[in-house]
């Protein structure tokens, strides 16, 4: 046997040996490699919002030190991890997503001296290279370096090992976001300023964020669109996840990815509030609930659910709930005005649900007892809200207070959904039979103004004989 062969059956007898401890390997890998550059993902205009809104959080929390982490991705199992998203915060602070970055912002005389901290790239030469799986470029091919991104945000960036120890004497750090505890960054207990300031700042929409808005919502409208050009074959065999899939690639494919978990609810599903799941056959009389939205490129969010006949044809009795879902729907959004509270489209809506369920013999108490604050008996039909705030989450500044976010008036640039529904669950016995089993949601995302509302998912129909036609013509194509 040639001493080759001889080794070769020496390293099958004692199996793969470990390459970090291989010396030939070590200093093989790490010559040789052309680096490769690639420019950060940056959205046009993004930088220029992000250096606005730490202005803003600046003259709200002067005199501080601020830190807000991006946050890394989370391990779905063993060594796979789920995709990287960065925290809402940092991404209205910093106009780009960057796993593990923390800026440190400075609000000395209200003003922000900002300093973004994050790892280097794992390029040729490192050892993480070839060693990291989940950043090495060897792994997932060629990222930006630091130059990359000072020079795509126009800020100062720093190596993230330089924020260690950097704050130990800092008084009035505030932190936010998601900061690794071995940075050495102590988080204030029980200190809800930061959190409760980003989400008051955050409901005012400016111009740019507005319009990330309108983009987010005109993809969602277009995979409304594809989802429905898709029902013959989801009848067929596809069901509600082929449906899903066909949202979710859209999304991928024209936006970042979806807002939130795809809702495609048939029949009886459309009744579970947040029907995830999607494994259900679609029946030709089913009405099909579809609760979607797509994430922008600059990861803002749309929300838009309709209501359709999978036929093209709603049933009596569907048409029905739906045609009371729409009376309250219009009356929320009638509600939505500068100066009025956020309760303000939450109770009017609630006021033609209960009156509803009531002409229909369905309440046990008097519209006014159910409407009191020690009845809410409609509320068996409607557990969840009738809308929120929209943006970078899609329920979007959900940290603010009750005296920020419900009993706050409405003001200019703010972006809500209005979505009012009924959930007949099919084994709720209080539920006429005719009636159970059928669930009917309308949401549609829109922005306060000077005036009144603009409604931006307006070219998807909100009433039933509408949405009939809009059903048909995309099952004709």
């Amino acid at each position: 046997m040639t001493d080759q062969a001889e080794a070769a059956r020496d390293l099958r007898m004692s199996g793969l040996p470990r390459l970090s401890e291989t010396s030939g390997f070590l200093a093989d890998i790490r010559q040789g490699w052309r680096t490769e550059k690639r420019d950060p993902a940056v959205v046009s205009g993004a930088a220029a919002a992000a250096a606005a809104h730490r202005e803003r959080l600046a003259a709200a929390l002067p005199g501080r030190v601020i830190v807000v982490g991006a946050g890394r991705s989370p391990v779905r199992n063993d060594d796979c991890n789920y995709e990287f998203r960065a925290h809402s915060d940092f991404l209205w602070l910093i106009g780009a997503p960057i796993e593990s970055a923390v800026v440190v912002i400075r609000t000395t005389g209200g003003r922000p001296d900002a300093t973004l901290y994050l790892p280097p790239p794992a390029k040729p030469g490192s050892a993480g290279f070839f060693s990291d799986i989940i950043h090495g470029e060897l792994w997932t091919g060629p990222v930006p370096g630091i130059a990359d991104w000072a020079d795509a945000l126009g800020l100062d960036v720093r190596p993230l090992d330089d924020v260690a120890g950097l704050l130990e004497s800092e008084p009035s750090v505030l932190v936010g976001g998601f900061v690794d505890e071995g940075l050495g960054v102590i988080r204030p207990v029980g200190d809800t300023t930061l959190g409760e300031t980003l989400s008051r700042l955050r409901m005012i929409k400016d111009e740019w964020e507005i319009a990330q808005l309108r983009s987010a919502v005109d993809i969602t409208i277009d995979g409304f669109r594809a989802v429905g050009a898709e029902l013959p074959t989801a009848v067929r065999g596809g069901g509600e996840r082929w449906l899903q899939g066909t949202f979710n690639r859209h999304a991928r494919t024209f936006g970042n990815d979806v807002g939130y978990g795809t809702i495609v609810a048939t029949g009886r599903n459309a009744a579970v509030l947040h029907w995830t799941r999607c494994d259900s056959a679609l029946g030709e009389r089913d009405a099909l609930l579809l609760d979607m939205g797509v994430e922008g490129k600059a990861f803002y969010t749309a929300d838009v659910t309709r209501t359709i006949p999978v036929a093209g044809e709603f049933t009596p009795e569907q048409r029905m709930v739906h045609d009371l879902v729409e009376r309250s729907h219009r009356a929320g959004l009638d509600a939505v005005r500068p100066g009025r509270t956020f309760q303000d489209f939450h109770h009017r809506s609630m006021e033609v649900i209960a009156q509803g369920l009531a002409d229909w013999g369905m309440l046990p108490v008097s519209v006014d007892e159910a409407l009191s604050r020690d009845g809410q008996q409609h509320r068996r039909f409607i557990v969840c809200g009738i809308g929120h705030h929209l943006g970078l989450d899609v329920h979007d500044c959900s940290t603010s207070t009750t005296a920020d976010y419900q009993d706050a008036a409405l003001q200019p640039g703010m972006v809500l959904t209005v979505e009012p529904g009924l959930y007949f669950h099919a084994n709720d016995e209080q539920v006429p039979p005719e009636l159970r089993g059928i669930g009917v949601r309308i949401e549609d995302d829109l922005v306060v103004t000077e005036s009144g509302i603009d409604v931006l998912s307006d070219a998807l129909p909100i009433d039933a004989a509408g949405l009939e036609r809009w059903t048909s013509e995309q099952l004709r194509g």
